[in-house]
């Protein structure tokens, strides 16, 4: 008979869940060290109890870089066959979660599809979807109605639910007084600044912070902590606007602790390449180590069509110095809602920045691939090295448009015998090398 409520709650008893074992084979540590990282706060393996086909994922800054691929239908992209194409793609190309940020028609099937056939972690934010549940517009909902929506998402099986509990009253007159050049660019943080601004309430989710503890703990569900406040634009980067509000997620991440509640802590955001290692040291400090969960960063404002490229330069360096779970962009970010490619173009590249963060940081065989691609391309096996590479079907494609005219199984278009590579095998063999 199970005697803990979550994963937290678990490893403090000092039992050591079935979740707990498979995050430890997949990231080479003892179960012990898995299950004290999971007390101390420092990892979260975020896995709804109602979630019966999750593989479980451990997220800390000592583990393994994990990777979201945000999607959902909107009102003028509503096809929901084509985001299970895109939650499909995710998942081949070793996504570690989902996140469904639906806005528009019935969502809950679609949200308890992914739930019940998904094998990687769900993600939503409740406040989207409070609209869309009731059909009612914003500043006709109740803070219980918001309430509940989390409820029915924790129900329905979700493993983590983005909340933005960190902006109060007291923003709408900071907003005000610092004169932000982007203000508030979070959806779900818009959301709640809107809604206070036109009933005159306090935010519900900061309010009636306890009952969503309570829910979290009955059905196990990790809150990320939202960063209404992040940076929308290199200007407003690392403000009082963003550092005060992480200041109070900070607090909210003690009292979630206190429930047993497991808790990652979103981060920017538009931020300078200078300001990113910064950004994760402070949140380290105020946040005693909960896994920080960033949206890029962007490390530049002027590449919309290349912004997955931006997030993953700064997505790396932020993994470097301490971000444990990196939330893709696409080359759609800022424009549209990505398509089937847009999404793979997001996802391989911040994979790419994940990857080179696990090296940077030391994790355990994070660079045996690495080692494997020295070795295949030294001795010229074409197939050993798309074996490697992190999207086989691309490289491979490449190479065979542009095969080399003649003997084309130890060269490329590129050098062909001029190939560095083929050289060096030759004179190291003591063999001819014939260039003409």
């Amino acid at each position: 008979m199970q005697t803990y409520t979550t994963q937290m709650d678990a490893a403090r008893k000092g039992i050591v869940t079935p979740q707990m074992e498979t995050v430890a084979k997949k990231e080479y540590r003892t179960v012990e060290e898995i299950r004290q990282l999971v007390a101390e706060g420092k990892v979260a393996i975020p896995a709804n109890k109602h979630h019966e086909c999750l593989n479980p994922e451990g997220i800390g800054s000592m583990l393994r870089t994990k990777i979201n691929v945000n999607l959902g239908v909107s009102r003028d992209c509503k096809d929901y066959s084509i985001e299970m194409q895109k939650v499909m793609s995710a998942v081949n190309m070793g996504a570690e979660a989902i996140m469904d940020l639906s806005s528009h028609g019935n969502t809950q099937p679609f949200r308890q599809k992914l739930t019940h056939e998904c094998p990687v972690m769900i993600g939503t934010v409740p406040v989207y979807d409070s609209v869309i549940h009731y059909q009612r517009d914003l500043a006709t909902l109740t803070a219980q109605d918001f309430i509940d929506v989390v409820r029915l998402h924790a129900e329905d099986g979700v493993d983590f639910v983005t909340l933005h509990c960190g902006i109060t009253r007291k923003t709408i007159e900071q907003i005000r007084k610092h004169k932000r050049k982007m203000n508030i660019v979070s959806r779900g943080g818009s959301l709640v600044f809107a809604w206070m601004c036109m009933t005159g309430n306090e935010n519900p989710f900061y309010e009636h912070f306890d009952e969503i503890l309570d829910i979290c703990e009955e059905h196990d569900v990790t809150i990320s902590l939202g960063d209404a406040c992040r940076p929308g634009c290199l200007a407003d980067a690392t403000d009082v606007c963003q550092i005060e509000e992480l200041v109070r997620l900070g607090e909210l991440t003690k009292r979630a602790w206190a429930h047993n509640v497991q808790v990652m802590v979103e981060g920017p955001g538009h931020v300078p390449l200078n300001q990113v290692a910064a950004n994760m040291e402070i949140q380290k400090t105020i946040c005693m180590g909960a896994p920080f969960y960033v949206l890029g960063p962007l490390v530049t404002d002027i590449a919309p069509g290349y912004d997955h490229i931006t997030a993953a330069i700064g997505g790396a360096v932020a993994a470097m110095s301490g971000a444990a779970f990196l939330c893709y962009v696409t080359p759609a970010e800022h424009l549209a809602l990505p398509n089937v490619d847009d999404v793979k173009q997001g996802i391989v590249a911040s994979k790419i920045a994940a990857h080179a963060a696990d090296i940077a940081k030391g994790i355990p065989h994070a660079r045996d691939i690495d080692d494997k691609m020295g070795d295949a391309r030294r001795v010229l096996d074409w197939d050993a090295q798309f074996a490697c590479a992190l999207d086989p079907e691309t490289a491979k494609a490449i190479r065979d448009a542009r095969l080399p005219e003649d003997d084309h199984s130890d060269t490329c278009s590129m050098c062909g015998k001029f190939c560095a590579v083929r050289s060096m095998n030759k004179a190291l063999a003591g063999e001819y090398i014939d260039i003409l």
